[in-house]
């Protein structure tokens, strides 16, 4: 028996993107395998696909870190087959083939039972990109910003920025969403920016260590020197909660925000939650903190994700794409 699935080759140093027929008994190797109904790109897929060593070591490799699906043979009592479940994060689409393929393989430790009011296509446009703006928002509200505070959401077209804002505007904070992108200003306010913000709006001095404390707090996936220069805009007692790295992974900064306004530099990993929180957080997202989805999802086949990574890599992607599996 075989299954269809994306797979990334490494070939002289070059690597490929083909879907493939693969041997299912190749991939059948763990305590639960899931037929795979909707996947969605992230910006790991997309980096997985173009060989960064960081995301994934060896190739051949099938990329997606999110998937949804109905398991199809399980080895333990408490994930029956017929089961409705959600896998994302752990090590799936990274050293774990992936979900942009008809088939997974995973520990039961991974799955996540679909909450009832979700489907599973709805799970998947959440996925990691919206569970990581699920933390961002958590720790924000746990350190202290409240209803009304005026938030600045980076990367705000992508999935994670997108998500983030369409849930800050639920809650009721003011969003600013800050974007390179000025055709995409009448998209941020439809789904509930109360300001857009072009990048070279942002306010910078590279010599200054503080500026004016624009923002109560923001959440940020940009990384670089717009994370620098938010820092430095940041109310007393505020926090910024981060997740990105798409500018640059490097943060040059002084402590003076920290230290003469107090603010909170909160990082976001959706990796290594404990179940405990990682199921808190699924049944927020299903209930009190659902959101309607369909102004920022939009829905591709497995022959479109080649095409989706390259506008993915080029910063020409907006919103979350969806795979139909």
């Amino acid at each position: 028996m075989t299954y269809k699935a994306l797979q990334i080759d490494e070939i002289d140093g070059k690597f490929t993107r083909d879907i493939k027929n693969l041997p299912l008994k190749d991939l059948d190797t763990n305590d639960i395998l899931v037929r795979v109904k909707y996947s969605a790109l992230n910006y790991k897929d997309a980096l997985s696909s173009i060989g960064n060593r960081g995301v994934t070591r060896e190739y051949p490799h099938t990329p997606g870190i999110d998937g949804a699906g109905i398991v199809e043979r399980s080895n333990t009592q408490s994930i029956k087959v017929g089961d409705k479940v959600i896998v994302t994060s752990f090590d799936l689409g990274m050293n774990t083939n992936g979900a942009f393929s008809e088939y997974i393989s995973v520990p039961k430790e991974w799955i996540i039972p679909l909450p009832e009011t979700l489907s599973l296509k709805e799970a998947v446009a959440i996925g990691t990109a919206g569970l990581s703006a699920a933390i961002g928002v958590d720790k924000l509200i746990t350190n202290g910003l409240k209803m009304g505070s005026k938030i600045l959401v980076t990367g705000s077209t992508g999935a994670v920025g997108s998500f983030g804002v369409k849930l800050l505007s639920h809650l009721g904070f003011n969003v600013v969403a800050l974007s390179s992108k000025a055709d995409k200003k009448e998209f941020l306010k439809s789904i509930g920016a109360k300001e857009v913000m072009l990048v070279d709006e942002l306010e910078t001095h590279a010599k200054r260590p503080l500026l004016k404390p624009n923002y109560d707090g923001a959440l940020d996936v940009v990384g670089g020197e717009i994370l620098e220069n938010i820092l430095k805009q940041i109310a007393p007692e505020g926090s910024v909660a981060i997740c990105g790295l798409v500018g640059s992974p490097n943060l040059n900064t002084t402590v003076f925000p920290f230290i003469l306004r107090g603010i909170n530099l909160l990082g976001i990993n959706s990796v290594d939650l404990s179940n405990e929180y990682r199921n808190t957080l699924w049944n927020m997202l299903a209930n009190e903190w659902k959101i309607d989805l369909s102004n920022i999802t939009h829905e591709h086949n497995m022959e479109d994700i080649p095409r989706l990574i390259d506008e993915m890599l080029n910063a020409k992607s907006f919103g979350r794409a969806v795979i139909k599996i």
